[in-house]
């Protein structure tokens, strides 16, 4: 029995390090702070683990599915929170950053972060997905809940946004 219990801790480490700063990566795409998205890929973790035996699927598809799922509901509660304590402030509250990197503070860094950050939200998540998920085009059409034809034109489309906006910055 001990040694399912080793096998399990295992398992555990073994995705939390193949998928762990990747889930942390999209989930930044979501959350407006780092913390938060720290929250939700711990929260994406548990939800897998607990129906890992009964959910069919990649384990990659299923967590990247969680984390957009969690934080899709982390965003409605936080918008529920925000407007009932702006009405009981009757002061509206400052607006949140989309994307706030821990990166350094380079030109080039701020320029690309500039150009993701303006990017519309479902080309970002699929870029996100694609690059540093590792997905593939049907992978994220499940995690999206979209034709895998969508999922490929939304990154070419992201891409090509990407380019104009850098080379323009760059100039």
């Amino acid at each position: 029995m001990e040694n399912d219990g080793q096998k399990s801790n295992h398992d555990w480490t073994g995705l939390y390090q193949e998928f762990g700063a990747r889930l942390l990566l999209f989930a930044r795409q979501l959350a407006p702070a780092l913390n938060e998205a720290e929250d939700i890929v711990q929260e994406a973790f548990v939800r897998y683990w607990r129906s890992r035996e009964a959910q069919p699927g990649l384990p990659s598809t299923l967590l990247f599915r969680f984390v957009k799922q969690i934080a899709v509901d982390h965003w409605r509660r936080n918008q529920r929170r925000q407007f009932w304590e702006a009405k009981a402030q009757a002061e509206p509250g400052e607006p949140v950053a989309c994307f706030v990197c821990p990166c350094e503070a380079s030109e080039q860094s701020a320029a690309i972060e500039n150009a993701l950050h303006n990017l519309p939200t479902n080309q970002r998540e699929t870029l996100v997905l694609k690059i540093w998920g590792g997905l593939t085009f049907e992978q994220i059409a499940e995690v999206l809940n979209i034709p895998a034809n969508t999922a490929a034109s939304r990154y070419r489309y992201a891409l090509d946004n990407l380019k104009r906006t850098l080379v323009v910055s760059m100039l």
